[in-house]
């Protein structure tokens, strides 16, 4: 027990310079802690200092984390941390093999994430009432499908973030990365409505620099506003099995489905890496073998 506590600590020492580091370099906040949480369970599973472990080591620690029964995605996540932190090792000096060779994420099928048809889109985005609060729920929820947005960046938008005249929106993303997003037409008149009298109502007296804010002048918390997402597609009798990220994935699958290039969903989506966005080739590739087998004559 006392050498486990030692190794744990020793292990800290180095792991905190590794999280400075992701973060430097800009890593988003929630990444960090779960780089931190699987290196430090990785730590706690070795049988020696984890920053010196060997191959037979790392497979030990490999092989426990997959018979604690966790999910292939979970493992691959796993592995993932502990490539990058052994990476960062070897970068900063710290031992000479980054273990590569058996690091290796296991293969699992990306599954197909949940999205709304153009249908159920349509209805949810009509289902608010236009008293104060319905007003700005109509108007999240129109820049969330135009914009693609994640759910975080659309409740931390400013006042600033948005430009109506030239119809684009202004992002702060993952890693502090900014990005332009054009606005539809329908998010801009919904916005424009918002501000108009939906918004003044909310805030009353109080003065507030959040575009969306809550009667309390602050910005909505992610929990919060899919409380109110999950409310309005009851009202508009959606059973369509809800996320996060459903109207960001319904707006990728969409875009797609109408002969967007890859890229510009990459873009528009604010994903580093293309990989990220080709699972939505496979959304609309289904939905595309599905129109081929009801409508071709030998579908």
């Amino acid at each position: 027990m006392e050498k486990q506590a030692k190794r744990q600590a020793g292990v800290d020492d180095v792991v905190q310079p590794f999280l400075l580091y992701l973060l430097a370099e800009g890593s988003a906040r929630l990444t960090v802690e779960a780089y931190g949480r699987d290196v430090r369970q990785a730590q706690a599973m070795c049988s020696g200092p984890l920053p010196e472990a060997t191959d037979e080591q790392i497979q030990e620690v490999i092989l426990t984390y997959a018979q604690s029964g966790r999910s292939a995605r979970s493992q691959a996540r796993f592995i993932s941390s502990l490539r990058r932190y052994f990476r960062w090792l070897v970068l900063t000096g710290k031992r000479a093999d980054s273990l590569e060779r058996v690091l290796q994420a296991p293969h699992w099928g990306k599954p197909l994430p949940h999205t709304l048809t153009e249908r159920e889109v349509e209805r949810l985005l009509a289902a608010p009432d236009q008293t104060w609060l319905g007003q700005r729920d109509r108007a999240m929820l129109e820049v969330l499908y135009a914009c693609g947005l994640r759910v975080t960046e659309l409740v931390e938008l400013r006042l600033t973030s948005v430009n109506l005249r030239q119809g684009v929106l202004r992002v702060l993303g993952k890693g502090s990365k900014m990005r332009l997003v054009p606005l539809g037409m329908a998010a801009q008149d919904a916005i424009q409505s918002f501000m108009t009298e939906g918004r003044s109502g909310l805030l009353g007296a109080k003065i507030s620099d959040v575009l969306f804010p809550t009667h309390e002048g602050v910005a909505m918390t992610r929990q919060a506003f899919w409380y109110r997402i999950k409310h309005w597609a009851r009202v508009a009798g959606i059973e369509t099995p809800l996320s996060p990220h459903t109207l960001r994935h319904a707006f990728a699958t969409h875009l797609l489905n109408h002969g967007a290039d890859l890229r510009v969903v990459q873009i528009l989506l604010g994903h580093a890496d293309l990989s990220t966005t080709q699972i939505y080739t496979h959304v609309a590739q289904a939905r595309l073998q599905a129109l081929h087998a009801r409508h071709h004559p030998r579908g």
